[in-house]
């Protein structure tokens, strides 16, 4: 029952988001500027979505070390089908699909992988900042005139997030230096609750923090956080591209505030990020970047679809092959969330 509320509740926020994007919007004029987007620039824009999946399986491969080897060729696999899953279904079910997808292949725990993906996501909130922060203090060339009180937001934004990807890496590193006594230490609820619960309790929470080795090597965790960085610029690279084939004035460093921008509109949790990819995108070209309603509706809609179809159909594709279909992601990912076990 709390599953079915649960869909019901991001299926509203989906379709409100979906209207307030398509509000006040001409269709026609919108399809008008689809058919004359040059097709050149969407063809780079695609090739970087091919791009960014290679990089990420590539940085998920190395986290995933201190765990034990895994190929490239399941890591890629891997990605792909958990992109796929968060693309058809609620509450970004594919964070949870992907690493037990992986386990199934590789001789690792799910927990531990899923704990390198925590891990990937503070690397990507820092590589974000890290590139907004460039934009404003660097190539800013007065986009924050247009709107200072959003540009105003976007900074404090910027400045919360950074500090609490910081906080999530410090808790991360204590988690990761002693991951037994860590079990040890959350053995004792079975003081207050069922022994066996706290059992289970303990040994996930073990694993989990075995998952962040990475995080105890200095070294390690600075090349993981430079492949962020190509992984991030080749996402600027796709929506800049996307812009140049629609005609707006977005410059590529501009991008970094548009990434930014998208990165809190796909924090919510509709399946394929729909409706918050594409209102993240409406409003940062249209108050910083002057575009019109239609054209950056037009954009937004062409780039959402180049964002998800590579991996949708990588990922559908490599799923069947292991006879997983729909139904049955969604079923590992309610496994997954009820009991995360190894």
């Amino acid at each position: 029952m709390r599953a079915h509320i649960r869909t019901a509740v991001v299926l509203f926020l989906a379709g409100a988001l979906v209207v307030l994007f398509l509000r006040n919007v001409d269709l026609w004029r919108v399809g008008l500027e689809i058919a004359h987007a040059h097709v050149g620039w969407l063809a780079l824009s695609l090739a970087t979505m091919l791009v960014n999946l290679t990089i990420r399986s590539l940085r998920w491969q190395y986290l995933l070390e201190p765990l034990g080897h895994a190929s490239f060729a399941n890591s890629f696999r891997a990605t792909a089908v958990g992109f796929a899953a968060s693309s058809i279904l609620p509450a970004r079910a594919g964070e949870v699909i992907r690493p037990y997808f992986l386990a199934r292949h590789e001789n690792m725990t799910a927990t531990g992988a899923f704990a390198t993906i925590v891990l990937e996501r503070v690397l990507d909130v820092l590589t974000v900042l890290a590139l907004l922060a460039s934009f404003i203090f660097v190539f800013d060339t007065g986009v924050g005139q247009a709107n200072p009180t959003a540009w105003a937001a976007v900074k404090w934004a910027g400045l919360t997030a950074g500090g609490a990807a910081l906080a999530a890496l410090v808790v991360m590193f204590v988690l990761a230096g002693d991951p037994e006594r860590l079990g040890r230490a959350l053995s004792r609820l079975e003081q207050v609750v069922p022994s066996a619960l706290a059992g289970l309790i303990a040994r996930v929470a073990e694993k989990f923090a075995r998952g962040l080795g990475a995080v105890r090597k200095p070294g390690r965790l600075l090349v993981a956080l430079l492949w962020s960085f190509p992984l991030w610029l080749s996402i600027a690279v796709g929506m800049w591209s996307v812009a140049e084939a629609f005609h707006l004035a977005v410059p590529f460093t501009g991008s970094f505030l548009l990434v930014a921008l998208l990165v809190i509109g796909v924090a919510v949790p509709t399946p394929g990020a729909i409706g918050g990819f594409h209102e993240a995108f409406r409003l940062g070209t249209t108050m910083f970047f002057g575009a019109s309603d239609d054209a950056a509706v037009g954009a937004a809609i062409i780039a959402h679809l180049l964002s998800i179809g590579p991996a949708l159909l990588l990922g559908l594709f490599f799923a069947a092959q292991t006879g997983l279909n729909v139904s049955g992601m969604r079923r590992l990912a309610s496994q997954a969330e009820s009991s995360r076990p190894a």
